[in-house]
């Protein structure tokens, strides 16, 4: 029998009975149709999964006991940050659900010279929600109980404006890149892939991202599209210097 694991965004703590956001307990009782008894798993983001036990099952309200918790550690010693141009329509939950799953520890939306997605305040507000119950899913499924940070979309040159000097290896990803990944070498902090949009980086992005300190990295000899891109190369690094070696 599979383990059936719900994400709740609230304190959960051994021996209390929460009663469950209306999204999760919609999900238990109408779509798993779980009755009183139910074994559940509940994360919250803390790093640890919580087993319960469905206590009350109604119409409108599911209630949980919480009888232990226990430390996941499964999070890639290899932290990446995946800096993605906004692609198009379900593009980006494509995106960020297996960014998630492949263990990025955070996934920035860039709007970048080539961007063809355009978002007023409201829109980008709605996309974030959307986007991080998006990653807060693919962590259900699989296994992980830390979620990615998921920061607003945002434009490229105020984003590198932010970041810190923290020795964090900077690459962006580019068909003319002079690195390739065997020869990449990752302090304590971690790394920074930046990928383009549908119509790739722009002239003044790449003289941007350069001036930034960042450097081309080559995936090889054929042009991936956005969705691909760096997906596939979230997975060579897990493999050649994460944890999926």
């Amino acid at each position: 029998m599979r383990t059936i694991r719900i994400y709740v965004d609230q304190p959960l703590a051994t021996g209390t009975e929460p009663d469950l956001p209306a999204q999760a307990a919609e999900h238990l009782a109408r779509v798993l149709r779980l009755g009183e008894g139910a074994p559940v798993v509940l994360f919250n983001g803390d790093g640890c999964d919580y087993a319960a036990i469905l206590v009350h099952v109604g119409k409108r309200e599911v209630r949980a006991r919480i009888e232990g918790a226990q430390p996941v550690a499964n999070e890639s010693p290899l932290r990446l940050t995946l800096a993605q141009g906004v692609a198009r329509g379900e593009k980006m939950d494509l995106i960020v659900q297996k960014a998630t799953e492949l263990g990025a520890a955070c996934i920035v939306p860039l709007l970048t010279e080539r961007s063809e997605v355009r978002l007023d305040p409201a829109r980008a507000e709605k996309r974030l929600a959307h986007w991080r119950a998006v990653a807060a899913s693919a962590c259900e499924q699989s296994g992980r109980a830390r979620l990615p940070a998921i920061l607003p979309a945002q434009p490229l040159d105020g984003w590198l404006a932010g970041l810190p000097q923290d020795g964090t290896l900077r690459l962006a990803l580019l068909p003319d890149g002079n690195q390739s990944l065997r020869s990449l070498a990752f302090a304590p902090a971690g790394g920074l892939l930046v990928v383009g949009p549908e119509g790739g980086l722009g002239e003044r992005d790449v003289a941007t991202l350069h001036a930034a300190g960042f450097s081309g990295l080559a995936l090889g000899p054929r042009i991936l599209r956005t969705e691909t891109a760096g997906l596939a190369t979230l997975a060579a690094l897990q493999a050649m210097h994460g944890d999926m070696g």
